[in-house]
């Protein structure tokens, strides 16, 4: 799943190739219209979007939100969700699995849409409220301070790796830059917020800039303009099940399954297990 590091690339690269181009034709596939797809104003993407121009392109939480010049500004908000990718193309180009959407410019460029489950959405709309999940997003990590961040996480009482991927307490961060946050703040992801000391959520809030910065900087160098890729090699802990921690050298532990997977050194991230857990996977060690 995209998150914070790989959209705000994603957004840079588009930003430039794209914004200023004029929108030649939209192609639904299939015609009847993918499930991804929410006209929420009813006209159709192509008598909607056709001859108008990409004017911005815009990162908010997990959003990539394009505005279209028209006598009122439209919106295209993409959450690309699991499986959802943006790819930059040449009209001939062969065209990648699960495709869904096909924006053909005026200069015969085209901006795709891939998604092989389905699970992500493009929003068309004339109000960015009217979207899901959008108006409720908390603010964005990166530009909060400290005190900022204090107070964004009184509120919830939950385990800290839960409440940082919730989009309402602070925009961006998934399933993956949660492991790899919590690793560099040497805490346990299944600890309660009530249970964080004050010197603990500051490292925490440290841990989440520095990890996020980084994470941009390398995800910038590792995409370049390949904006469907999601290089994330660089990681730490996530998805590195019985590696070695880079930090320690302790096998990186495994709980969870499928999509909602946790990984974590049980040794730079000291805490037990609390009570109603999922068992452990047969690859935590």
């Amino acid at each position: 799943m995209p998150e914070l590091p790989e959209l705000e690339v994603v957004r840079e690269v588009l930003q430039r190739r794209i914004a200023g181009e004029t929108v030649a034709e939209v192609d639904v596939r299939p015609p009847g219209g993918p499930v991804v797809v929410r006209d929420l104003i009813g006209q159709g993407l192509q008598t909607s979007l056709g001859g108008r121009t990409f004017s911005a392109v815009g990162r908010r939480g997990k959003f990539l939100v394009f505005t279209i010049e028209a006598e009122s500004p439209l919106f295209l908000a993409i959450n690309p969700k699991l499986s959802g990718r943006l790819q930059l193309a040449v009209a001939g180009d062969k065209l990648l699995p699960k495709t869904h959407v096909v924006f053909t410019l005026a200069t015969r460029r085209q901006l795709r849409y891939l998604d092989r489950k389905q699970m992500g959405q493009l929003y068309l709309t004339r109000d960015l409220t009217q979207v899901p999940d959008y108006a409720g997003l908390g603010p964005e990590p990166l530009d909060l301070s400290l005190e900022d961040f204090r107070s964004r996480l009184k509120p919830f009482r939950g385990e800290i790796k839960g409440i940082l991927t919730r989009g309402e307490c602070v925009a961006g961060i998934g399933n993956a830059y949660a492991d790899e946050i919590l690793w560099a703040a040497r805490l346990h992801p299944y600890r309660k917020r009530t249970q964080l000391t004050a010197a603990e959520v500051e490292r925490l809030y440290s841990a989440m800039r520095s990890t996020l910065l980084d994470a941009v900087d390398k995800v910038r160098v590792a995409m370049q303009e390949n904006i469907e890729r999601e290089p994330r090699s660089f990681m730490a802990v996530h998805m590195r099940a019985g590696e070695p921690c880079p930090r320690c050298g302790t096998p990186i532990s495994l709980v969870g399954a499928n999509q909602r997977i946790t990984n974590f050194c049980r040794t730079c991230q000291p805490g037990g297990l609390l009570k109603g857990m999922p068992a452990a996977n047969p690859q935590d060690p």
